[in-house]
């Protein structure tokens, strides 16, 4: 149980320290898709799509894990235009 509890809160600390960057991959997709259509319905559908297909979900692992971390320690993002 001891274990249990220890790897739990190393877990948590883990999970709860973060550096918040600018998410370049996911705001790029996600304005990408404001620009497909007018249609709002058009919009919704790219956007259901694109969390069912695990576009978005890739996008903001990326974020966290590689690009944020890359912005952090060098002060610019490497997808930043």
């Amino acid at each position: 149980m001891k274990k249990l509890l220890t790897a739990g809160v190393l877990a948590l600390g883990l999970l709860s320290t973060s550096c918040i960057g600018s998410n370049q991959a996911f705001n790029g997709i996600h304005d990408w898709n404001e620009g497909v259509s007018e249609n709002k319905w058009a919009q919704e559908a790219v956007h259901l799509g694109f969390w069912i297909l695990p576009v978005y979900n890739f996008a903001l692992l990326g974020d966290i894990v590689i690009f944020n971390s890359v912005e952090f320690w060098t002060g610019e993002n490497p997808l930043a235009d």
